[in-house]
């Protein structure tokens, strides 16, 4: 693939991604119960692009809107990677370093290859 290929892709890619973000707000009661998990450092974002335990567990309640939320950023990135050539994971990890990038200070972040860290 061409170095202008590439980039073409890299764009087309980012903003799929950015224009796909507005699904995630239709899960507010659950975005609400992970925001707060966030805050108080039992869950994080991690570099694939998902939400991940960063103590290993969570109440129910917590557990069930992380996986809706999962779920529905797995929608997405399929979502993302039929329409713009590249695969599910590259989608997810390309939201995953946006999403950490925005994090505020304080919450946690796992990279591809890494340990839970706090910003």
């Amino acid at each position: 693939m061409s170095i202008f290929a590439k980039a073409k892709s890299a764009a087309l890619l980012a903003l799929m991604v950015t224009m796909a973000q507005p699904a995630f707000a239709d899960l507010a009661a659950d975005k609400a119960t992970v925001d707060a998990a966030k805050a108080a450092g039992s869950v994080g974002e991690e570099a694939t692009g998902y939400l991940g335990f960063v103590s290993g567990s969570a109440s129910p309640a917590i557990t069930a809107a992380v996986n809706a939320i999962n779920a529905a950023r797995a929608d997405v990135y399929a979502q993302t990677a039929a329409k713009s050539g590249v695969t599910r994971d590259a989608a997810g990890q390309a939201t995953g370093a946006q999403l950490i990038s925005k994090l505020p200070s304080g919450e946690y972040f796992k990279p591809l290859s890494g340990n839970w860290t706090k910003k």
